[in-house]
């Protein structure tokens, strides 16, 4: 028979993983973490990246290092995240690429559901169809309409192939049943150079860059991408009040290495749904036309396997593809 002090000796075996876990997910973080954005600075993932770095690095009082890894659709700063220790101090902050890369790249050498796991849905925000404002369209009915008129004449511009830009351009084409002419940029800067003149017929773009662009009449907004309408813009509609089913939101989401241990994950979903609400942040990111979401682990893991449902058949239909470099 096993006597008291055996039982207490065996207990306190068992017990103390748990006391260790919960001693290091207490002491996370006692080194800088970096943030690896999969973008150069400047951008709409940047912005939203040194934002949140920003305030935890205020919470914590130890630095969240900015580490800019673009390339290759976010795919090298994913890989740089995996060949990290997998202690929590080597963050990823992901957008739309995370759940399509798969799906474009003939050879991902990561599975972006097995290899990471999720800490947080950061933030979602709208995309806005426009058109240039010496176009005859006025409304997403014109456009539809001169489409199919001239079904292949008529373009649209995004910030490359891959993109959310270009997949919302896709996903119109598969839901209003027209041909349209995809006219890739290297980033939304240029697309929208040229659309401003003319040069292309339409561009379904980045609310933090289109917006401004709108108000100021520089370029004549058609409507908003997701289902309803949006309060910045109250006056433009959604496209889905004239083609059902369509809502597209761009998005970006915070991961780690799945080797991670829990108790780190844990923390810091915790602390990064914190600065997420934390007033000035929230305002933030409200300036970018962005709606802070903050969410549990598994919630992201649910929205992340929702985008990949739902690009995958678009991607595969207008057969986009591309090379691992």
């Amino acid at each position: 028979m096993l006597s008291r002090r055996h039982f207490l000796v065996g207990a306190s075996t068992v017990a103390a993983p748990a006391f260790i876990r919960a001693a290091r997910a207490d002491a996370y973080p006692n080194r800088v973490v970096r943030l690896v954005v999969p973008f150069p600075p400047g951008g709409a993932v940047d912005a939203a990246a040194r934002i949140i770095a920003n305030r935890l690095s205020e919470m914590w009082g130890r630095q969240m290092m900015i580490e800019n890894r673009g390339g290759a659709g976010g795919n090298i700063a994913a890989q740089a995240v995996l060949n990290a220790d997998a202690d929590g101090y080597t963050v990823f902050i992901a957008s739309i690429g995370h759940a399509i890369n798969q799906f474009i790249y003939p050879s991902l050498p990561y599975n972006p559901v097995r290899d990471f796991a999720p800490v947080t849905l950061m933030c979602v925000y709208p995309n806005i169809f426009a058109v240039p404002n010496s176009s005859p369209d006025h409304s997403v009915a014109d456009f539809i309409a001169r489409a199919k008129a001239d079904p292949g004449k008529v373009t649209y511009a995004s910030s490359g192939i891959g993109t959310s830009l270009h997949l919302c351009g896709e996903l119109f084409k598969r839901l209003a049943g027209v041909n349209l002419t995809h006219i890739p940029y290297r980033g939304a800067g240029p697309a929208l150079s040229d659309l401003l003149p003319g040069r292309v017929d339409a561009i379904f773009a980045n609310f933090p860059s289109t917006l401004p662009l709108v108000l100021d009449g520089r370029v004549r907004g058609i409507a908003v991408t997701t289902a309803a309408r949006q309060p910045e813009v109250p006056d433009l509609p959604a496209i889905a009040e004239t083609v059902p089913g369509y809502d597209v939101s761009s998005w970006f989401a915070l991961f780690v290495s799945a080797k991670t241990p829990p108790e780190i994950v844990a923390r810091l979903n915790a602390d990064a749904v914190a600065a997420l609400h934390y007033p000035a942040v929230t305002e933030r990111y409200t300036q970018l036309g962005a709606r802070v979401v903050g969410s549990a682990p598994a919630e992201l893991a649910t929205f992340l396997q929702a985008e990949m449902d739902r690009w995958g058949p678009v991607i595969k239909a207008a057969g986009i593809t591309l090379d691992k470099s």
